[in-house]
């Protein structure tokens, strides 16, 4: 790949800095779908010990390029996400991952595959990390900024894609519990 394509390539990818998520920050700022794809990468990184049979590169690949189609559509919440939705994220992003140097094409249309079917330990690993930094983040951004149907959401979200793992199902209920926490010293105040 020559320099321009490397250029265009982070061009692109850039625009997750200035797309906004649903969800804010522990000062009330609001978060970027960056922030939120550098921190499930730094979740697969920290958890390495914990899953040694797995390929962590492979799963600090797939987070990091998880979201890309949000350059092209901006962020649209797990809750509010239509089929249609994700059928034009996914149609723009397979678009724009077609035009790129072939080895980058290969690879990543090979990670979108594996990421999509959910057949893989890796793949499992990877979707476990996207959903609890969500609800992580919640549990870190002000009371005052979560919608009503998300006090529940918080409590509920991502056991399901857990399951799998006794080490994340120990990491679940640690947020539970800081859910639970954070809803009852927060709302007394």
């Amino acid at each position: 790949m020559d320099a321009r394509e490397y250029l265009e390539i982070l061009h692109v990818a850039e625009r997750l800095k200035d797309t906004p998520r649903h969800c804010t920050t522990s000062r009330g700022r609001v978060e970027s779908v960056a922030e939120h794809s550098w921190r499930i990468t730094l979740m697969a990184f920290l958890a390495e010990g914990e899953f040694p049979d797995l390929d962590m590169n492979k799963v600090m690949r797939m987070c990091l390029i998880h979201d890309l189609g949000e350059c092209f559509t901006g962020d649209i919440p797990t809750f509010r996400k239509t089929e249609a939705d994700r059928e034009t994220e996914d149609t723009l992003l397979d678009r724009w991952v077609r035009s790129l140097p072939k080895e980058v094409s290969d690879k990543m249309t090979a990670l979108y595959r594996e990421m999509d079917a959910q057949q893989t330990p890796e793949a499992r690993l990877y979707k476990a990390f996207d959903k609890l930094e969500a609800v992580i983040q919640h549990n870190e951004s002000p009371l005052s900024t979560w919608e009503a149907h998300e006090y529940e959401l918080n409590k509920t979200y991502a056991f399901d894609a857990v399951a799998f793992s006794e080490w994340l199902t120990a990491l679940r209920q640690e947020i539970y519990r800081d859910t639970l926490k954070k809803i009852e010293t927060e709302k007394a105040e």
